[in-house]
């Protein structure tokens, strides 16, 4: 499952640099497939659709800082535990009950932004 930045959040930022996927922004500004990743040009996400890594994407909260799920592994591939979790003074970045994935998937969701 991918892992949301609750209400609750002080907008500290300790999360954003801890991220290693870049799938961490700050409320209200844009993100981009690119952002930490190996994704350039055209790029085919797993679900079919079509995409410029270079395109600006529209926020996804223009309140606290948000985590975009299709970039999100919960750290698979790099660390035991989702770093943004580890590191939140006031533990607002839980897991997504809405959107629960299996380690299978996120492991290849680390692959194809990696290149890997």
């Amino acid at each position: 499952m991918a892992i949301i930045i609750t209400d609750e959040c002080i907008n500290c930022g300790a999360c954003e640099p801890e991220c290693p996927n870049t799938a961490i922004y700050e409320g209200a500004d844009d993100w981009r497939y690119k952002d930490g990743t190996k994704l350039t040009g055209k790029v085919i996400l797993p679900d079919g659709t079509e995409v410029d890594a270079e395109d600006a994407q529209t926020p996804i909260s223009d309140e606290v800082y948000y985590i975009v799920p299709g970039k999100c592994t919960e750290c698979k591939g790099f660390h035991d535990e989702p770093q943004c979790a580890a590191v939140c003074p006031v533990d607002c970045c839980v897991p997504d009950d809405n959107h629960v994935e299996d380690e299978e998937t996120l492991l290849n969701r680390q692959a194809f932004l990696h290149n890997e």
